[in-house]
């Protein structure tokens, strides 16, 4: 005679078995962890994750299962807040997106793929604990017009190279690395993103931080997973 599983037991073995063909998404897991899908609280900004497509400075899909721009809900309400603002001095602007909340199981897969060229200084060591993406406190970010076209801001979004440093942007108009046109869009996405209480960063015109690193690794989670 065959023994007889008992019922609960068979259930059990049953949901495992699904759990471990239906592996829960990145999406999820970020869910399930509290953070935020900003389009849930303001629809009108755009989300385009650059790490879901092969056109990064990486050249590799590094999301294959998370599309939407999750972040922690501080970070995902000062977004909000920027929108805001954005629609005060042009209506018909949206912010977009183009990465937020980032897991340190992609930072570790992003930071072996430039490790030991010339890129590897602009992708934070998860050796190191990783930067504020990991932390969903960062936020790479863009302004489109009402078609949805980004506006001209002298280098695309992940441009690792002089042009997108903000500091030196009258030089780079002098010099005609970029014209005035586009420092004029970068000022202003950074008084929309710095009247919402971010920092953007020196080196990339799209990045900016809510909070600074101490401050991530003294009071918030790290998106170990």
């Amino acid at each position: 005679m065959k023994p007889v599983i008992p019922v609960v037991a068979a259930i059990m073995l049953t949901s495992a078995g699904i759990r471990a063909a239906n592996p829960i998404s990145l999406e999820q897991k970020l869910e399930q962890a509290g953070y935020v899908d900003v389009t849930t609280i303001d629809p009108s900004i755009k989300v385009s994750l650059m790490y879901a497509r092969s056109d990064n400075f990486v050249g590799a899909i590094m999301y294959t299962d998370l599309h939407k721009a999750y972040l922690h809900p501080e970070a995902a309400e000062a977004v909000v807040k920027a929108q805001q603002e954005l629609h005060k001095i042009h209506p018909d602007y949206n912010l977009k997106i183009c990465d937020a909340s980032r897991p340190m199981s992609v930072q570790k897969r992003m930071y072996e793929k430039v490790k030991g060229t010339p890129q590897a200084p602009y992708v934070s060591n998860p050796a190191r604990g990783g930067g504020l993406h990991n932390y969903g406190l960062a936020v790479d970010i863009t302004i489109v017009d009402s078609s949805g076209t980004e506006l001209p801001m002298g280098t695309p979004v992940d441009h690792l190279g002089p042009e997108a440093n903000i500091d030196k942007e009258a030089l780079l108009v002098k010099t005609g690395k970029i014209s005035n046109q586009h420092r004029k869009n970068r000022q202003l996405l950074r008084k929309v993103m710095t009247a919402a209480g971010f920092k953007p960063l020196r080196s990339e015109w799209w990045h900016f931080n809510l909070r600074t690193r101490a401050q991530a690794k003294a009071s918030y989670k790290l998106i170990d997973f």
